[in-house]
C-alpha cells in the first residue's frame, strides 16, 4: 500500500477486518517489519486520538516515530505556488516535503479543510503534494475531505458489536456552534456503503454530502423516521458541503439554537432497535448528544476510540510490507 485515503485502498474489507482482529490479539508480532524504520507524523492541526493511536500503532510495529507539529516550533510553511514569499511564511512546502521525507520511511499527514476554497479543499492540494513530492508511502490522518483511519476503526467497532448479519447503521447530523469539515461523515459514508450494512443518512436540507462519497446512500430528512429500527447511530456535525450552492461551502446554515431537536437524546434512541451510539470524539455534550445517551451502557465511543490504534496499525503494517 502506497497511499491510504479511500476505502478502495484497503482492498477486500473482509480480509482487512480479519487482519484487524489478528492485530488486536497480538499487537507486537510484526515488530520485525518496523525495525530501523521511521514513521513521520505531520500535524497541521490539533489532535488527541489520531496522534496517540497512530504513534502507538507505529511503536507496536517496532518503528521509530517522529511527530512534527507544524504550528509549534517549525517554520511557517507556504503551500501555494507562484507567491512572493514576503510575509510571515519562511519555507515552502515544495522544499520542506523532500527534506522531511529524507528522514523517514512512511509519512502520515493531518491537514483540515480551510474553508477558503471548496475547489482547493476537495482537490486535497496539501496531501497530494506529499504524495507527489515525498517519494514515500503516505497515509491520511484526516484531510480536508476524508478521515479513513477513523472510518476503518468505526467499521471494526460495528463488526465487533453487531448482533445481526446486516445491521442498520444511521449517520445523523447534529448541531454545533461552529463550522466543521465534512471529512468524518464523508469517510464514514464511503466505508459504510462499501460494507455489508443497511446505511441511512439523515440531516436537514442543505447539508447534502458530495456524491463522490455518498452516491447510492439512502438520505432521509426526517430524523425520527431514519432512526426507526436502527442498530447503530453515528452522530456527527458537518457544515454545508456546498454541493448545489458552492457559495455556501463551509457555512452553518441555521442558528444552532433552532436546531437543538437534532441533538441525539433518549427521544430518538427510543425508536431504534436498542441501538449502539457512536461518535468519533471529541464531542460537545448536550449539543451533539445528551449526557444520558453518551454515558449509557450502549454507548461505544470509548471502544471506538480504542480501535483507532488497530486501524492505524493495519494500515502502517501494510505500508511496511510494501517497502
Amino acid at each position: 500500500m502506497k497511499v491510504f485515503q479511500h476505502v478502495s485502498d484497503i482492498g477486500d474489507l473482509r480480509v482487512a477486518l480479519a487482519e484487524a482482529q489478528e492485530v488486536k490479539r497480538d499487537r507486537y508480532q510484526w515488530q520485525h517489519l518496523g525495525k530501523n524504520k521511521t514513521a513521520l507524523l505531520i500535524f497541521f492541526n490539533n489532535s488527541l486520538r489520531t496522534r496517540l493511536s497512530t504513534q502507538k500503532a507505529a511503536m507496536n510495529l517496532g518503528m521509530n516515530v517522529i511527530v512534527l507539529d507544524v504550528n509549534q516550533g517549525a517554520w511557517k510553511l507556504e503551500t501555494e505556488r507562484g507567491v512572493i514569499m514576503d510575509g510571515d511564511k519562511s519555507e515552502h512546502l515544495l522544499e520542506a516535503i523532500p527534506v522531511m521525507a529524507s528522514y523517514c520511511d512512511i509519512i502520515g499527514v493531518r491537514s483540515f479543510a480551510r474553508f477558503e476554497s471548496r475547489a482547493d479543499d476537495y482537490e486535497e492540494k496539501i496531501l497530494n503534494q506529499f504524495i507527489k513530492y515525498s517519494g514515500r508511502p503516505v497515509f491520511f490522518m484526516e484531510s480536508a475531505t476524508v478521515h479513513p483511519l477513523q472510518a476503518f476503526a468505526d467499521l471494526i467497532t460495528i463488526e465487533e458489536h453487531k448482533q445481526n448479519p446486516r445491521p442498520k447503521v444511521v449517520m445523523t447530523w447534529a448541531p454545533h456552534p461552529k463550522a466543521l469539515p465534512q471529512a468524518v461523515p464523508n469517510s464514514f459514508a464511503e466505508w459504510m456503503l462499501a460494507a455489508d450494512v443497511d446505511f441511512v443518512i439523515t440531516h436537514p436540507e442543505g447539508y447534502e454530502l458530495d456524491p463522490q462519497f455518498v452516491k447510492g446512500a439512502h438520505v432521509e430528512y426526517d430524523q425520527m423516521k431514519a432512526f426507526e429500527g436502527a442498530d447503530f447511530v453515528y452522530a456527527k456535525n458537518w457544515s454545508c458541503p456546498g454541493v448545489t450552492r458552492p457559495e455556501d461551502y463551509g457555512k452553518v446554515l441555521h442558528d444552532y439554537h433552532s436546531m437543538m431537536d437534532w441533538c441525539v437524546s433518549k427521544r430518538q434512541m427510543a425508536v431504534t432497535n436498542d441501538a449502539r451510539f457512536m461518535h468519533c470524539l471529541p464531542v460537545r455534550r448536550n449539543m451533539i448528544v445528551t449526557d444520558e445517551v453518551i454515558e449509557a451502557p450502549r454507548s461505544l465511543v470509548i471502544p471506538e476510540a480504542a480501535n483507532r490504534e488497530i486501524s492505524a496499525q493495519v494500515v502502517i503494517k501494510r505500508m511496511l510490507e510494501s517497502l
